[in-house]
């Protein structure tokens, strides 16, 4: 894939691989909770796993506009597999770009392009969610080199199956106190002390995306291994969480629009009254509400992911992560009870796209949390200029 492609063609690639590669499977992986990580290597095939990357690595050097219409697409076919891919190819492959040294690129950038290898970025911990800088990992320097103490959780890509620890992962730990005492480091499968706490199951919704607790028992790592200079993660931080957070509504366009399509089918076929339930005003409500709000999103969306492209989107990825969050579980919502009994079993595919939409209000930043930040952009009188 290349950035030579309009959108409208980056959307038929990756629909056409989605609906042929990746919705057959999904029901069946959802069940058994399981990330399928083959499938997840042929997005290499498709040129979209280095979607930010330059071409110099094996990227795609696409822009924000072309990465949300992936994962909009990836979404409509499998929630799961979405975010999945948004935690390597956004928050992995595109931060190593981003901030990593040229020897750390050309190390690690063209096997993660391709494929042969799955990264993950290793941020919660158990008292450290939203609140990110209360994170206590640490990483102290031992002459050429970081010992890491502590333990992540929540870490998406972190395992590729049970017992199966993932093949690499942006850590991010404590070097210091403070805003400028957070460092960034490269930890590999295969380093001493690095291992698998275990994978997180019985989850709520995003079952073919595994969860992971990841332990880090005085892991070595070599100085060669930090991103960036010591003590200063947060900035780098702060531009992954906005890009992170527009392409998890990115996410949520993808689960509406196919709820929405589930249940606009539906409407047509199912007849009650004598009369196609489409012609029922209440169900008409559901229909014409749900994709009002489906278009708003996908065009707030657009907007910020073409406002990233350039300065950065402030309020906005906040503001549409918010919206079509929310908007995403109200959808599903409305296609359940368009379908009733139907949609309150897993044949009918709108309990999972539920199940699957409420992480969005929670993961990624809560709706509390993203309430607070944008109320503080707010302060700013160029917000809403």
């Amino acid at each position: 894939m290349s950035d030579t492609l309009d959108p409208a063609e980056i959307r038929a690639n990756v629909r056409r691989f989605a609906e042929r590669e990746v919705r057959p499977g999904s029901a069946a992986r959802d069940r058994e909770e399981r990330f399928d990580a083959g499938l997840f290597r042929r997005l290499g095939d498709l040129g979209v796993l280095g979607a930010l990357a330059s071409a110099r690595y094996g990227g795609a050097e696409l822009d924000p506009v072309a990465v949300a219409i992936i994962h909009e697409e990836l979404a409509a076919a499998d929630p799961g597999l979405a975010l999945a891919y948004l935690a390597h190819a956004v928050l992995f492959v595109n931060a190593v770009a981003r901030h990593a040294g040229e020897a750390q690129r050309t190390r690690v950038l063209p096997d993660a392009c391709s494929g042969r290898t799955i990264g993950a970025v290793a941020m919660s911990e158990a008292g450290a969610g939203s609140d990110l800088m209360a994170m206590r990992t640490t990483a102290r320097r031992e002459g050429g080199r970081y010992v890491i103490e502590g333990t992540k959780t929540w870490i998406t890509n972190g395992a590729l199956g049970p017992g199966d620890l993932g093949d690499v992962a942006l850590v991010y730990a404590r070097t210091g106190e403070g805003v400028r005492g957070l460092s960034l480091f490269l930890v590999q499968r295969g380093m001493p002390g690095f291992r698998l706490g275990g994978v997180i199951g019985g989850k709520l919704g995003m079952r073919t995306a595994t969860c992971a607790e990841l332990v880090f028992d005085g892991c070595a790592v070599p100085d060669g291994n930090r991103v960036g200079p010591e003590g200063g993660a947060v900035m780098m931080l702060m531009r992954t969480l906005e890009i992170e957070r527009l392409m998890l509504a990115a996410i949520a366009l993808g689960i509406a629009r196919r709820a929405l399509a589930i249940m606009n089918r539906y409407a047509s076929e199912r007849r009650t009254f004598g009369a196609p339930l489409r012609e029922h005003g209440q169900i008409q409500g559901y229909l014409a509400e749900s994709y009002a709000a489906f278009r708003a999103g996908r065009a707030y969306v657009a907007a910020a992911a073409s406002a990233l492209a350039g300065p950065g989107c402030g309020a906005d990825a906040d503001g549409a992560k918010l919206y079509c969050a929310r908007m995403a579980k109200t959808v599903a919502d409305h296609a359940i009870q368009v379908l009733g009994g139907n949609g309150y079993v897993e044949a009918y595919e709108v309990e999972r796209l539920w199940r699957d939409a409420r992480l969005l209000e929670i993961g990624g930043g809560t709706n509390e949390m993203l309430q607070k930040a944008i109320t503080r952009h707010l302060t700013r009188p160029e917000t809403l200029e």
